[in-house]
């Protein structure tokens, strides 16, 4: 698959005023699906989710081996795997079971780094198996650009309908697919890598992932309008680029990780409350403040970038933000400011 040319229809990106109310009958259908994935006897898409965030300090800056976190836990998802193994999330309420191309990924990057550490050949056939399937699911969206649609509807500032796609899967993809190409040489993965890199050289109204902020490059992980900068994923896909740059030597891959790098540096400081770091820019009137499980995950990002780029200035922002995770008060008082949140918005 190639990039759109063109002649290609431009893509019609979701739209809407920031803190508008979400419909009646969208607010209970969220409320239901949550109620039932939080308090119900049956796991749900958390048992994947919720572990806890880890540095892999067997990974090497440099060097495309072992994944940057960890995902041991990940590699052993208990919960529903279709015929081939793959895992699928049970989201409950009317989403219902579904295969999440972001989840695949990372129980295939925890399988590929379990592999490194047990040299269990069980390990490194899900990896594989996990590899096949983003090759046979890589498919154009409307301008012809190689991405991993998620085929379900979600609630979200603005809400997304199937089918939709992410940078996070197009980036956490790219970084499982181009170490089965180191592993196996098979060609078929690099091409599907090489693809799905297309999506980040171009802009949302293009069919890509990219967005631009005061002259700084977004990898928007919500493909939306206005867009909202969640800072997790943005982390996640900027790895899948400094993937391919070591791997394939796309010099376009390394220069938007470098951009990344500058779009980080320069935009941290709106992420950060005083108290807590920020989960996105939602453009709300009250701030979406990042879960605990986010909040932490910040932190272990923070602590990779540092790793990956021997910059002293992540290291700083991920010392401060565990300062605040580490004072009760500071605590109490984000987990109020996201309950106020989750309340008025979604």
């Amino acid at each position: 698959m190639t990039r759109a040319d063109a002649s290609a229809p431009r893509v019609e990106i979701p739209e809407s005023v920031p803190g508008a109310p979400i419909g009646v009958g969208a607010r209970l259908r969220y409320w239901r699906r949550i109620f039932s994935a939080y308090g119900g006897s049956r796991q749900s898409h958390l048992t994947f989710w919720h572990g806890t965030p880890q540095v892999n300090e067997r990974a090497r800056a440099g060097t495309v081996d072992e994944y940057w976190q960890r995902f041991t836990v990940k590699a052993d998802y208990p919960g529903p795997r279709d015929a081939r193994g793959i895992p699928m999330l049970d989201y409950h309420g009317h989403v219902g079971l579904q295969y999440n191309p972001i989840a695949i990924a990372q129980y295939g990057l925890g399988n590929y780094n379990r592999w490194r550490q047990e040299d269990d050949p069980d390990r490194k056939q899900r990896f594989l198996d996990v590899a096949d399937w983003l090759v046979d699911n890589l498919e154009p969206n409307a301008a012809g650009v190689a991405v991993w649609n998620h085929r379900f509807d979600w609630e979200y500032r603005t809400p997304l309908k199937n089918p939709w796609y992410s940078c996070l899967s197009q980036g956490q993809g790219i970084s499982l697919l181009v170490r089965a190409h180191k592993v196996t040489e098979e060609q078929r993965y690099l091409d599907a890598a090489r693809a799905a890199f297309e999506s980040f050289t171009l802009h949302i109204d293009e069919g890509g992932v990219q967005v631009l902020d005061d002259g700084h490059v977004w990898f928007e992980e919500t493909v939306v309008k206005p867009p909202t900068h969640i800072l997790n994923g943005f982390m996640w896909a900027a790895w899948g680029l400094y993937d391919l740059w070591l791997h394939d030597g796309d010099a376009r891959a390394g220069a938007l990780w470098q951009a990344s790098i500058e779009t980080l540096h320069a935009h941290l400081p709106r992420f950060d409350i005083g108290y807590w770091s920020l989960y996105d820019q939602a453009g709300t009137a009250l701030s979406n403040a990042a879960s605990g499980f986010y909040h932490a995950l910040h932190v272990v990002q923070l602590r990779i970038m540092h790793r990956l780029t021997d910059d002293a200035r992540f290291l700083a922002w991920a010392e401060r933000w565990d300062g605040y995770r580490r004072s009760p008060l500071k605590r109490r008082r984000a987990w109020l400011h996201k309950a106020l949140f989750k309340l008025r918005y979604y």
